[in-house]
């Protein structure tokens, strides 16, 4: 039996859960990752090297690292002293191999050959981008000023006409699931799908689409925003849905969903994160 072809599209923490998860039951996996992080070791490489943010695509590549690679974990040292101090190693390696290469996309293939991933990691965009949010408080710019907002109604990128790698686009049209989230609905999920081209590829893929929802609200990005809400947010930046995975039992309401959802237990040990192995589970369970 052919394994299905997984795209998971977000970034940070929560696609790299996602990934961990799909790998299990995934044939063809590949990640489609925001890039608009300021924040951080990535803020400052972007600053320096004029690089778009590389953190995601480390957690994600991390993610898909062969079990066991004493590489995976060199990627996620930090450094703790001197003009390194707060970087990450991995950034440093991305950096490296993305100019060595001249090319984003080939940099990161090279980073994902080198841990033995299985699956590909892709930028949402190659071109630098500004997160752009509008709120109850106006207009901010910038993922970590966005991050600190609260009410926000949409999320744009600068340049507006920002454009996905192709491959990207191919991959997102060729799945057969495409699973968007977890994580930051504003700086993470719709940051990726703000790129113009990742929407409309998504809207027009033949894969079932699922939105993984987080476990609780995000303060305050997303205080006071139920499981709908989030479906709302997604809807109103052209992402569409067929199914929700959820677990209301962490604190989450469901709200009045117009989509069918499956709302299960999600953690394990853990009730702050998904667990790979029951996220899974439930999303192997839709494609049955």
């Amino acid at each position: 039996m052919t394994r299905p072809a997984v795209v998971a599209l977000g970034g940070g923490h929560g696609t790299a859960v996602t990934l961990h998860a799909a790998r299990r039951y995934a044939g063809l996996l590949t990640a489609v990752v925001s890039v608009a992080d300021d924040g951080g070791s990535s803020g400052r490489l972007r600053e320096i090297l004029n690089v778009v943010a590389l953190g995601d695509l480390r957690k994600c590549l991390i993610a898909l690292a062969a079990p066991g690679s004493p590489l995976a974990s060199a990627f996620e040292h930090r450094f703790d002293e001197g003009e390194l101090a707060g970087h990450a190693l991995g950034n440093l390696i991305l950096a490296g191999l993305i100019e060595a290469t001249g090319d984003l996309v080939s940099g990161v293939r090279a980073a994902a050959d080198l841990l033995g991933a299985a699956g590909d990691v892709l930028p949402a965009t190659t071109e630098l981008v500004v997160l752009k949010a509008e709120s109850d408080s106006g207009q901010v710019a910038g993922q970590v000023a966005v991050s600190r907002a609260g009410n926000i109604r949409t999320v744009s990128l600068v340049p507006r006409d920002a454009q996905p790698p192709a491959l990207a686009v191919e991959r997102i049209l060729g799945a057969d699931q495409i699973v968007i989230g977890p994580g930051s609905l504003f700086t993470s999920v719709l940051a990726a799908a703000a790129v113009g081209g990742i929407a409309e590829a998504v809207a027009r893929s033949r894969a079932q689409r699922v939105y993984v929802c987080n476990l609780r609200p995000q303060l305050p990005e997303t205080a006071g925003l139920d499981v709908a809400a989030h479906v709302e947010a997604l809807s109103r930046h052209n992402v569409s849905v067929d199914v929700v995975v959820c677990d209301t039992s962490c604190g989450m309401p469901l709200g009045q969903l117009g989509i069918s959802a499956l709302d299960i237990p999600l953690t394990d040990g853990n009730a702050l994160v998904h667990s790979p192995v029951k996220l899974a589970q439930a999303l192997e369970s839709l494609l049955a």
